[in-house]
């Protein structure tokens, strides 16, 4: 266990990388829309030049805005402690990868997975792999070289516009995430999980709180309050027995 001065430290180190105020922002940035440019398209553009998240991810060289999500979750829940084995799955681009890497240190061990391709991640292992391949899960551990402390999963499928669908397919990625973890977990271990609130999420939380000696809700301040976006934190993982 590490002492007052190396908690100290590690606090000092957990609030380094973290966006500047709103307030500290220039002006608004106004797009003009353009003929050829959906109104949509011009709205998202719009978002991301006028985002703190995304000017700070950019400036410390984070691959996506999302690691202040992870980082904001693990300075609420001390997840990423030194020497940790941690599993992203759904790691592209690499955003939460780079976070875990950075928290974990030299002594842990990060591997993340996606279906889609992701450049390689200094201290990081990358396998392209499907969640629903009985075969992903025999090379996560292999990779690990044992169980893991956590298993983080921010995956999220395509959109499609239409909110029940799209509820139903991302509580279907975060059972199918859990089910890895229930595979790779070690006993004491933490499952993190990105759902969409919605209803049909119920029968997953139920089956965290049986899995799981604590199960809390958060939605981290760099995710967009208009987004339906929420994150499951269970802590405690009692076991595949």
């Amino acid at each position: 266990m590490a002492d007052e001065g190396g908690r100290s430290g590690d606090r000092r180190r957990r609030g380094a990388n973290r966006p500047e105020p709103p307030a500290s922002r220039n002006a608004a940035v106004r797009i003009r829309s353009a003929r050829r440019r959906k109104p949509s398209s011009t709205e998202w553009l719009s978002r991301q030049l006028n985002d703190p998240y995304v000017a700070e991810a950019r400036r410390l060289g984070y691959r996506s805005r999302a690691a202040f999500k992870l980082i904001e979750l693990d300075d609420r829940f001390r997840l990423l402690l030194p020497g940790r084995r941690v599993v992203d799955l759904g790691c592209a681009p690499g955003g939460w990868t780079q976070v875990a890497v950075q928290r974990v240190g030299a002594r842990g061990i990060v591997v993340g997975m996606d279906l889609a391709e992701s450049a390689p991640i200094a201290g990081a292992a990358i396998l392209r792999a499907d969640v629903y391949d009985p075969a992903t899960v025999i090379a996560i551990r292999a990779e690990l070289g044992g169980l893991a402390d956590l298993v983080l999963s921010d995956m999220a499928p395509s959109m499609t516009g239409h909110a029940a669908t799209d509820h139903l397919r991302i509580v279907a990625l975060a059972e199918a995430a859990f089910a890895v973890a229930g595979q790779i977990l070690k006993p004491g271990g933490a499952f993190v999980a990105k759902v969409f609130q919605g209803g049909a999420e119920g029968a997953l939380f139920a089956q965290l709180k049986h899995g799981f000696a604590e199960l809390r809700h958060a939605k981290p301040p760099a995710s967009r309050a208009e987004s339906a976006e929420t994150y499951v934190v269970a802590k405690g993982f009692r076991g595949r027995g």
